[in-house]
């Protein structure tokens, strides 16, 4: 997923990249709307992080100019209704203010992405393949057989791509808030799935202290 951070303050745009290249997105930086613009003329982007104080051309004006855009999320220190209203009424997706919580902000990324993002019926790499609606994953074409948790889990990774995901992360997600199982369930059905996926175990790689993380990395 590719994000566009477009404000004036360079730390502001430093520390939100650096963040967000850490759970996995590509990022792009313009210190002005104009440069957006022109940024949004040459590249495809997946989601606008947009200051509305900005020099030369604030946020609202590049929202008023630019109609054919990707979803929006507004960061910025005016925290006025009236701003926020504003926003709305020009079609953004959500508003932060400054200052934020970096984990948040990711999170109300993630979640603006998981409703605008089209729907992927179908990942391939090489020659595996997984049909989310189908249940189905292959290999060469040949039916991988996966217990049903063995499934979510392969679908969970692939959906949060290069982003580290915490055991705890897994056991939630996958097994409920309500089961009382430790790490070494967990555990447990990663080495099955890892079994299951043969020559293509490597992309399920183990994060030292703290879980796993699905990247699509040629096998060393």
């Amino acid at each position: 997923m590719k994000l566009l951070i477009v404000d004036d303050e360079d730390k502001i745009r430093e520390v939100v990249k650096e963040y967000a290249e850490m759970e996995g997105y590509d990022v792009k930086e313009a210190e002005t709307g104009i440069e957006a613009i022109h940024l949004l003329e040459q590249e495809k982007f997946d989601l606008i992080l947009l200051d509305i104080m900005m020099p030369k051309m604030d946020g609202f004006t590049f929202l008023e100019q630019v109609k054919e855009r990707p979803p929006v999320l507004i960061l910025s220190a005016r925290k006025e209704e009236i701003d926020k209203l504003t926003g709305f009424d020009y079609g953004i997706d959500d508003y932060v203010t400054k200052p934020f919580s970096l984990k948040e902000l990711m999170a109300r990324c993630k979640a603006i992405l998981a409703r605008t993002s089209p729907i992927q019926n179908i990942y391939t790499y090489q020659d595996l393949s997984v049909d989310f609606l189908a249940h189905e994953a292959k290999i060469k074409e040949q039916p991988i057989s996966l217990t049903p948790k063995e499934f979510e889990l392969l679908t969970y990774f692939i959906q949060n791509k290069n982003i580290a995901i915490s055991r705890d992360q897994l056991l939630n997600k996958i097994w409920g808030y309500a089961f009382f199982g430790d790490d070494r369930t967990i555990d447990t059905h990663i080495k099955m799935l890892r079994n299951h996926l043969g020559c293509y175990r490597h992309l399920i790689q183990t994060v030292r202290g703290l879980g796993y993380k699905y990247a699509e990395v040629e096998e060393k």
